[in-house]
C-alpha cells in the first residue's frame, strides 16, 4: 500500500472514531485499499496484467432505504466476483423501481461486456444531472483501455453533481496521487441520540435542529454529518450558516475553512486556516485540522509539527487527544 493510502486510512479511521459514528467507508476509501489501490493504478495506466472488467461504483453511502440496502448488497455480490447473481439482483430492483439509476447502472456493468458502454453512455445522456452515471461510465471506459475518455467523462462526473457522493469517487480518480477522499471537520461530542440512526435520518434530524437553533454547533454537527455522507457542498452551506450565526466561533471558522479543501486548489482551505492559526496559536481545533490537511499534502513533517501543537494546547481535551492518537501512529510512517 502506498503510503498516501496508508495515511488516509489512518486518518479517516481515526476521525470516524472521534467523530462517535459509524459511517460506510466505500466513498472515502472503498471496500478495501488493495482494490482502491489497484484501480487508482489503473487511472494512471501504471496497473499490469490482462483487462479486468470495470469496477463498480454506485456510491450509495448517503441513504440508508430498503432500496439503497438491496443496492448496496448487489453491488457486494458483484465485488466479490459473482456478477450474474449481481445482474439478476439489480434486476429485480429495477423491476419494483424502472428508475432506479443506480440499478441500471449496475446491471449494465454486471453484463460486462455485453453493450456495457453503450449503455452507461445512454444512461448518462438521459440524466445530465446524475454523476454516478459518468462515474460509472468512466470506469467501463478505462476497463476498455479509453483512458482519456475515462477521464473526461469523471470530470464531468464532478460537475453534473458536484453534491453527489459519486463526485467524490471521480475526483479520486482524477488525482490518483492523492489520498482518497478529503479531510473533513471533526466535532466534538457527537450527539449519542442520532448517532445510531441511518445516515438520512441523522441528516433529516440534525437539519430540523439546525434550523430551529441559534447555535454555531447545531450547524457544524449538520455539516459534520453532510461531509460524512459525500455531500460536500451541502457541508460546506452549512458550516458557513455557522459563521454567520456566530462569526466570533473559532470552530466555525475552522469548519468553514476544511470545507473548502479541493485537492485542485487546496490554498483555498489554508488560506483561511493559516491566519487562524495566527491569530489563535493555541487553538487546538485550528492546529489539529491544520495538520490534517498537510497529511492530504503528504507533509508529514508539518503534519507531526502542527498536531503537536494540538496535542500540547489540550492534552486532555477531544482535539488534544485526537492529536495525540495520530501522531502515534503517524510514529510508524516514515
Amino acid at each position: 500500500m502506498s503510503q498516501r493510502a496508508r495515511i488516509a486510512l489512518l486518518v479517516v479511521a481515526l476521525g470516524l472514531v472521534a467523530a462517535g459514528v459509524a459511517v460506510g467507508g466505500a466513498l472515502l476509501l472503498g471496500d478495501d485499499s488493495d482494490a482502491a489501490a489497484e484501480q487508482t493504478g489503473a487511472a494512471t495506466g501504471t496497473g499490469a496484467g490482462q483487462p479486468e472488467p470495470p469496477a463498480l461504483e454506485l456510491a450509495v453511502i448517503d441513504r440508508d432505504d430498503a432500496q439503497a440496502r438491496s443496492l448496496r448488497r448487489a453491488e457486494g455480490l458483484y465485488e466479490r466476483g459473482d456478477p450474474e447473481e449481481a445482474q439478476r439482483r439489480f434486476e429485480e430492483i429495477l423491476a419494483r423501481d424502472p428508475g432506479s439509476v443506480e440499478a441500471a447502472i449496475g446491471a449494465a456493468v454486471a453484463a460486462w461486456p455485453e453493450g456495457t458502454v453503450r449503455t452507461l453512455q445512454q444512461l448518462a445522456d438521459e440524466h445530465p444531472e446524475s454523476a454516478v452515471a459518468r462515474l460509472n461510465l468512466g470506469l467501463a471506459l478505462l476497463a476498455e483501455g479509453d483512458l482519456e475518455g475515462a477521464q473526461a467523462a469523471w470530470r464531468d462526473a464532478e460537475t453534473a453533481d458536484p453534491d453527489a457522493p459519486a463526485a467524490l469517487s471521480a475526483e479520486d480518480l482524477l488525482n490518483p496521487s492523492s489520498p482518497p477522499g478529503r479531510p473533513q471537520f471533526y466535532v466534538e461530542s457527537y450527539p449519542t441520540d442520532v448517532a445510531g440512526m441511518g445516515i438520512d435520518d441523522r441528516i433529516a434530524t440534525l437539519t430540523r435542529r439546525a434550523e430551529r437553533s441559534d447555535r454555531a454547533r447545531a450547524w457544524l454537527l449538520l455539516g459534520s454529518t453532510l461531509e460524512q455522507a459525500g455531500h460536500r457542498v451541502s457541508a460546506r452551506v452549512a458550516y458557513d450558516r455557522a459563521v454567520r450565526v456566530d462569526a466570533q466561533s473559532v470552530d466555525a471558522r475552522v469548519a468553514a475553512a476544511v470545507g473548502r479543501f479541493d485537492k485542485d486548489t487546496p490554498s483555498d482551505a489554508f488560506s483561511r486556516l493559516g491566519p487562524l492559526a495566527r491569530d489563535h496559536p493555541d487553538a487546538a481545533v485550528v492546529r489539529y485540522h491544520l495538520g490534517l490537511l498537510l497529511l492530504w499534502l503528504a507533509n508529514l513533517d508539518e503534519a507531526r509539527k502542527q498536531l503537536t501543537l494540538a496535542r500540547d494546547a489540550e492534552p486532555d481535551g477531544f482535539y488534544g487527544r485526537q492529536a495525540d492518537r495520530l501522531l502515534t501512529r503517524l510514529a510508524g510512517i516514515e
